[in-house]
């Protein structure tokens, strides 16, 4: 059967309640599939989802309640805690990123030059110290981290907190997997200046950063692209 004149109000008052709630409880994303109209006419929601803002969720206690922190990722709540955004993936080099944009073009780049990446971590615009320790202690809890690759590009980050926060990092709890370090930006002469030195491997261009993480890691060596 198809969907005829009859069955406008039907469809009519489900698109205003999607509407309705999509605006009340502030979500992100409201779908029903299937929508289906059966044998006798009736136009029926047969499954749907919802996705609600996570920073509006404080407007709406009844939601929270509902949550069940048990059916989700522990290192992501973590991260989020922190400060941090992170996501886990399933590869093996971790990475450490400023910017959702450049955290998911490191991905692409390090999955392109035939590497794994391990995670999406963007430590955010203002990073401080702090910030890059509890990525560190993040990243490294999976298990199965054969390297790291820091990949900033200092705007509003300063390239010298990045690096302070590495180094309290190694000072806590020493890192014995490769870490490969590009810093560029604001602040990255400083950066770079207090990292001397130390046992990181530094990098000028983001092509070289990558090739050089996979290597680290044990993998294929990567050829120029």
């Amino acid at each position: 059967m198809l969907l005829g004149a009859e069955h406008a109000g039907a469809v009519l008052g489900i698109m205003r309640d999607l509407f309705r709630l999509f605006l009340d409880l502030d979500c992100s994303l409201v779908e029903i599939n299937p929508l289906v109209l059966t044998p006798t006419g009736d136009v029926v929601a047969l499954d749907g989802k919802v996705n609600f803002d996570d920073n509006a969720l404080f407007r709406h206690a009844q939601l929270e309640e509902l949550r069940d922190l048990a059916e989700e990722n522990a290192n992501e709540l973590d991260a989020k805690a922190c400060g941090l955004s992170y996501v886990e993936l399933e590869g093996d080099i971790g990475c450490m990123v400023n910017g959702a944009g450049l955290a998911m073009a490191t991905m692409d780049m390090v999955k392109l030059f035939g590497g794994r990446p391990a995670n999406f971590l963007d430590v955010g615009g203002s990073s401080n110290p702090e910030k890059v320790v509890n990525a560190f202690r993040i990243i490294l809890s999976r298990p199965g981290i054969k390297a790291i690759l820091i990949n900033i590009f200092g705007g509003i980050t300063r390239c010298d907190d990045i690096a302070r926060g590495i180094l309290e990092a190694f000072r806590r709890k020493p890192i014995e997997i490769p870490v490969v370090v590009r810093l560029t930006g604001t602040n990255s002469k400083e950066g770079l200046e207090l990292l001397k030195g130390s046992s990181l491997i530094s990098a000028v261009t983001f092509s070289e950063a990558v090739r050089k993480v996979i290597e680290a890691a044990g993998g294929a060596k990567a050829g120029a692209r």
